[in-house]
């Protein structure tokens, strides 16, 4: 199986901002359900359940694209592993909202969650997310996800190897100064565009947003490059 996973910088969901991206992640839902109807799976725990950040995710896929769609909750509840199971056997896609990066990846340790998203990935199930729903699967993220405001980097999953930034183009003079500074190289993803991997490399990016890799492994300067698909 092939393992997938499309990591969304930003933009509001709400505002159709991430509409292109949108379209491809239900155009391709589509085709991995065949004949039946498309279903995809909402997992708003960084925004702590959110409903009303499900609810737009509904109003976009199944408004626009026709696609049925379901939500996991897990935020102040029994967890009923289980029927989370049942939840994800029977999507398409799994979509991870934005928020508080630490605390879901925390909170899915708690309960969890990270093996069956982990089987689901194996499986090759389309994972997919926005802002912390981007970042999670790295080694490295950067986030103001306990104090607001104050970013710094933090460990994330560990399935895609590097370190990454969303929003890059709201964050790229501090995250340029994070780079700097530890010598190292990242992802950074802007708002409106998303980068597509496939069995942990990078192949595709979507949307109108630009997708960069910074390098400062020189310790003198930050070399950023314009990732493209050609460079696959």
């Amino acid at each position: 199986m092939t393992r997938r996973l499309i990591c969304i910088g930003g933009g509001e969901l709400k505002d159709r901002e991430t509409l292109e991206i949108d379209r491809y992640i239900a155009e391709e839902a589509k085709k991995a359900a065949g004949d039946r109807r498309a279903c995809g799976l909402f997992i708003p725990t960084a925004s702590h359940d959110c409903m009303p950040y499900y609810n737009t995710f509904h109003k976009v896929y199944t408004g626009l694209f026709d696609i049925k769609t379901d939500v996991a909750l897990i935020v102040n509840r029994e967890v009923d592993l289980e029927k989370l199971r049942g939840k994800i056997e029977k999507s398409d896609f799994i979509y991870v909202g934005g928020g508080n990066t630490v605390y879901m990846i925390d909170r899915w340790k708690e309960t969890g969650l990270v093996p069956l998203l982990r089987e689901a990935y194996e499986r090759g199930k389309i994972l997919c997310g926005l802002s912390a729903g981007a970042i999670c699967w790295f080694e490295r993220m950067y986030s103001d996800s306990v104090v607001e405001g104050e970013y710094t980097m933090y460990d994330g999953l560990g399935w895609i190897k590097g370190k990454i930034s969303p929003h890059y183009d709201e964050r790229m003079l501090d995250f340029d100064e994070i780079v700097l500074y530890n010598n190292f190289r990242a992802w950074g993803i802007e708002n409106k565009a998303a980068l597509e991997f496939r069995n942990e490399e990078p192949i595709a990016t979507i949307g109108e947003g630009k997708v960069w890799l910074l390098d400062s492994t020189d310790g003198t300067t930050v070399r950023k490059t314009e990732w493209k698909a050609d460079q696959a």
